[in-house]
């Protein structure tokens, strides 16, 4: 029994070795900062990845990745979380509705900017909702991702019906597949961007990053809640994921409570 688990610590240490020299290896090679995400998520990951990619070892797998592009955005989608739907925590969008548009409604135009938007159902669930509450002529919504592949199936706006079952009154749907109607992608902007490594680019009156906070260390929460205080306007309003909080980050000063069920939030007018 001690030779077992004396072998699988010395498993796990070698482990732990390869694991910090791939994510320093995707950095230094493609540039995509992996290094201040949780890792024992991201090991859970790699290793899923590694049974994809025919690798015993993470050295392997880190043989693949710097050897051949292709493999590396493959990966990607391993290393990034893509689980999204449409209207997703129905509560949320029940109260930017009832709560935050209202407000959003005042201004003479608006700009969102959806941060991690995976395939883009949240970026069309917002512009669905600002259409029937008719702002949405006058927004723009900004949506980003690390993962470009995920960034074009989002531009195309081309999904399975199974996925967004219930909502045929804002998609026209033929072949097993939906697609949405192009006033509404006329006010979407998906854009690659990194909230590990890039800056602010626009002023906006509503940021939703939502199951995206979860998979960071606190360094990096710290800097992300940093962005989008930076971004939004004077009693611009944040909105994160429902088992997310901004307890103990060094950002929360800068937040009240707005709907905190909801986790909606909103920037200190002082600030």
């Amino acid at each position: 029994m001690d030779a077992e688990v004396t072998q699988a610590a010395a498993a796990g240490r070698e482990f732990d070795i390869e694991f910090k020299l791939l994510i320093d290896a995707i950095y230094h090679m493609y540039h995509y900062d992996f290094r201040g995400y949780a890792p024992a998520s991201l090991r859970r990951r790699l290793k899923t990845a590694m049974s994809r990619f025919d690798c015993r070892t993470l050295s392997q797998l880190q043989d693949k990745v710097v050897h051949d592009s292709a493999t590396f955005s493959a990966l990607l989608d391993f290393l990034t979380v893509q689980v999204s739907e449409m209207f997703r925590d129905p509560a949320y969008f029940l109260a930017l509705r009832e709560r935050v548009v209202p407000l959003l409604r005042t201004y003479p135009s608006l700009k969102v900017w959806v941060a991690g938007c995976s395939a883009g159902e949240e970026a069309y669930s917002l512009a669905i909702l600002l259409h029937e509450e008719d702002v949405l002529s006058k927004t723009i919504i900004y949506a980003t991702d690390i993962n470009t592949r995920t960034l074009q199936k989002a531009t195309a706006g081309v999904y399975g019906v199974e996925r967004i079952a219930g909502f045929t009154a804002n998609y026209t749907a033929a072949y097993g597949r939906a697609v949405f109607n192009k006033w509404l992608k006329d006010h979407i902007v998906f854009s690659d961007h990194s909230l590990a490594t890039d800056s602010v680019f626009a002023e906006v009156q509503l940021v939703s990053c939502r199951n995206v906070l979860i998979y960071f260390n606190r360094a990096l929460r710290d800097r992300a809640l940093g962005l989008f205080r930076e971004a939004l306007c004077r009693r611009g309003f944040l909105g994160i994921g429902v088992k997310e909080s901004l307890r103990f980050s060094s950002q929360s000063e800068a937040f009240l409570d707005f709907a905190p069920a909801e986790r909606i939030f909103q920037k200190r007018a002082e600030l």
